[in-house]
């Protein structure tokens, strides 16, 4: 690595607003924009992701670049994906006006990350981003699937989003993104972000979540399989498990079998199980049911 004084520099408020500025850029509440604007926390967020110099890092949103900096200051590699042209355009510029040293480990991708289906160079070992928060889940849950490489990762999401992937069977916010995030990896709270770090601020708070690949349950039954259970379960919260999956099962005889293959109690409620509990009730559905 690099020593310090040929580091990136950070980008902090007035520098975020020059680069805005120079772009025209409105931030949009449609895409989620809010820029980091404070150095300590983009630093913050690269250490808490334990990112190093053998890490190839995939950034989503990389907006004005604050993180890409950061991450550039201590990942091997950085590939970020970005949806706005503009932005994604002139991300490169920044990078070499302020870490010219480390501008050849960036690529910088055009697309939506919602529908990307392959990152260009060596397969990607950690994803580390501020996600747009309207599509905070669907994107890390589409990133785990695709990318098998991916081995950790801190995301920045709504503080209830954090709440809800990193939520235990019997918490209150525990549900389908809890249980879905559990299927790829172990998830942990990795701390809160106040409002005032970003430009514009928004009006909600933020959270950090961390996570640790591992292999999922296993399961003769697919993931889809399993992912349709756990739709199914939470379609109508608060109700039992004999009921909701009716539909899915075909028929009430037919859920009680797969809850007696699963060893689920019929009246439990999909809010007390963990993702092995809804891998052995897929595999007692009937053949074709959620596949």
């Amino acid at each position: 690595m690099s020593d310090t004084s040929a580091g990136p520099r950070l980008l902090g408020p007035a520098e975020v607003r020059q680069l805005a500025a120079a772009l025209d850029l409105r931030p949009t509440k449609q895409r989620g924009q809010n820029f980091v604007i404070d150095p300590n926390t983009v630093r913050r967020i690269v250490r808490e992701s334990g990112v190093g110099a053998d890490d190839v890092v995939i950034e989503v949103g990389p907006g004005l670049g604050s993180l890409t900096l950061a991450l550039l200051e201590v990942a091997g590699r950085v590939v970020a994906v970005e949806v706005d042209e503009k932005l994604a355009a002139a991300l490169p510029d920044t990078v070499r006006a302020h870490a010219p040293a480390q501008a050849d480990r960036l690529e910088v991708v055009l697309a939506d990350a919602m529908r990307v289906r392959d990152i260009p160079g060596p397969p990607p070992t950690a994803l580390v981003a501020n996600l747009p928060y309207n599509v905070s889940v669907p994107v890390l849950l589409h990133l785990l699937q695709l990318l098998p490489t991916l081995e950790r990762g801190l995301v920045m999401v709504q503080s209830e989003v954090a709440d809800r992937l990193a939520a235990r069977p019997g918490s209150k916010v525990y549900g389908v993104p809890s249980v879905k995030a559990a299927w790829y990896a172990s998830v942990r709270r990795a701390g809160a972000i106040g409002r005032n770090v970003f430009w514009p601020a928004p009006n909600v708070d933020s959270g950090l979540v961390g996570w640790e690949r591992r292999d999922p349950p296993a399961t003769t039954a697919s993931r889809e399989q399993v992912f349709a259970v756990v739709d199914a379960a939470f379609a109508q919260r608060r109700k039992a498990l004999r009921g909701v999956l009716r539909g899915l099962a075909g028929s009430a005889e037919a859920v009680d079998a797969a809850l007696a293959h699963a060893g689920v109690d019929p009246l439990a409620r999909g809010e007390s199980l963990a993702v092995e509990d809804f891998a052995r009730i897929a595999e007692g559905l009937p053949a074709g049911a959620g596949g």
